[in-house]
């Protein structure tokens, strides 16, 4: 197996990738089909090492032919291997019928599947590849869930992507199997990594059957991975003369009546990545309480426009939302907010604001949750969730900017290709105030002169992977925004 890849790919690229190699470097889809056997065999001993019977469910297609290759070389192992098929052969393209074929000559029988499995060490999954787009029904349906009702006591390998699964959006198609590890060949399909797909998808595996590197290069990936080795430039150490003013000055624009910890979060998360001086814009009742709570901020009773926009004139970013409200208040300091022309972070309220008076502005992140996105977009929440990458590319084009569709597999877009995703995070930060932290993150950085885009990956990927850090501690359960504090000073710094 290779390390995974940053690059994802739709599922017509990844075809596009198989058709250049069989068809410009000599490598035949029959070689390719054994290989990625070999690979699957190689996956179950180095994850499974106990096992000793094997129960591979096939389909008709180029999956279903990875499945028997896998079968016949496990037979040739020595392993105890089942086989069920599931639709006829004469579907099968001439590869796939071929290896099914040479397992009925070695005398291994392969049997129809009709509605249960048998019990086995690992079922694999080789039933419905990259290229379904239709719910699945029918014999397909029950093997699915024939297969999910053994997932509690036995391992599932899916080879390329779970049965069910689009391989574009991440979406279930009416049902999918939820694999133990996903073992996908070539390419990284995107909805392996957003919307329902890690909750499908188990441990991603990658493996690139050995074809040459060099048939990357012709294509642009759809999306990306962030990772901090690849978009953490910005966070080199610094120079021995530097200075807080060197550093930025942020400023947290929020926290009406009733919740002033949202922009004190936000705030300590944007002093935490190294923002020279950090101060919040609330209401002139939260000062106080602020300063006590974290002495190094700043904090101003702001009750109207003007007001603030005499303090704004020393910031160079912005972070417009957290606890921010829809009062009278609250529109109007994010107006003036907008009319600075600073590069900015609008969050939570702001983006509920933004969404009742749409405006494209260049200088700014959004970092709307599904929820939130609904809204921008005049749609529900499930929409949203149904193709997320649809979605982000969307917002970007009516709203400008950056845009950052939080969720799992978080997705940054600029508009431009490739979409930039995040794999870091955890369920752990479903809990309030998390939001809070990545608006403050990514200001921090804005403020230390980072471009819009590059702030927002490697806020992302901060934020994120402090909340991992925080999780392997303590666990998921109970996290608290506050929690990520130590962590992101760490990561910051590279300390990781």
């Amino acid at each position: 197996m290779s390390t995974l890849p940053h690059e994802l790919y739709t599922a017509e690229q990844t075809r596009e990738l198989e058709r250049i190699v069989t068809g410009q470097h000599n490598i035949s889809s029959a070689t390719l089909m054994a290989r990625a056997g070999g690979a699957a065999l190689d996956c179950i001993k180095c994850h499974w090492p106990q096992a000793e019977r094997i129960l591979v469910v096939c389909g008709t297609g180029n999956n279903g032919g990875d499945g028997f290759e896998l079968a016949r070389q496990a037979i040739a192992e020595e392993y105890r291997v089942s086989i069920f098929q599931v639709g006829d052969e004469k579907e099968m393209s001439e590869e796939t019928f071929a290896a099914r074929e040479a397992i009925l000559a070695s005398g291994v029988e392969i049997h129809r599947f009709e509605d249960k499995l048998p019990t086995t060490d690992v079922i694999v999954d080789a039933l419905l590849g990259i290229g379904l787009s239709r719910e699945v029904s029918g014999y397909h349906a029950l093997a699915v869930n024939a297969i999910n009702e053994h997932t509690k006591r036995i391992p599932v390998l899916a080879l390329d992507i779970p049965s069910g699964l689009h391989a574009n959006t991440g979406r279930a198609l009416g049902t999918a199997v939820h694999a133990t590890i996903t073992l996908s060949f070539l390419g990284l399909n995107k909805g392996l990594f957003t919307g329902e797909g890690p909750n499908y998808c188990g441990q991603v595996c990658f493996d690139s059957l050995k074809v040459p590197s060099a048939i990357y290069k012709a294509f642009t990936p759809i999306a990306r991975r962030v990772s901090l080795e690849n978009d953490a430039a910005g966070l080199a150490p610094r120079e021995r003369t530097g200075h807080k003013g060197l550093y930025g000055h942020l400023f947290i624009i929020g926290g009406d009546h009733g919740m002033p910890g949202a922009a004190r979060v936000a705030a300590e998360a944007g002093a935490r990545v190294g923002s020279g001086l950090t101060s919040i814009a609330t209401r002139s009742a939260h000062g106080p309480i602020l300063n006590l709570a974290r002495p190094e901020l700043m904090c101003y009773g702001v009750e109207s426009a003007s007001e603030l926009e005499e303090l704004l004139r020393p910031a160079n970013a912005l972070s417009v939302g957290p606890g921010l409200g829809q009062s009278e208040w609250a529109i109007a300091l994010f107006q003036k907010a907008i009319e600075t022309n600073l590069p900015m972070v609008v969050d939570a309220d702001a983006l509920n604001l933004l969404s009742k008076n749409p405006q494209h502005h260049d200088n700014w992140v959004l970092t709307p949750h599904p929820g939130e996105a609904a809204r921008l977009l005049g749609c529900s929440s499930e929409e949203i969730q149904a193709d997320r990458f649809a979605a982000v590319y969307e917002l970007q084009r009516r709203y400008g900017g950056v845009v950052v569709l939080k969720g799992s597999g978080t997705l940054i877009s600029n508009g431009e290709a490739p979409t930039r995703l995040s794999t870091w995070g955890n369920p752990g930060m479903g809990s309030g105030g998390m939001g809070d932290v990545l608006a403050g993150v990514i200001g921090g950085l804005l403020a230390q002169h980072f471009p819009i885009m590059d702030a927002a990956c490697v806020g992302v990927t901060l934020h994120g992977m402090a909340a991992d850090k925080a999780a392997e501690l303590d666990g998921e359960r109970g996290t608290l925004a506050m929690d990520l504090m130590p962590h992101l000073r760490r990561l910051a710094n590279l300390i990781y």
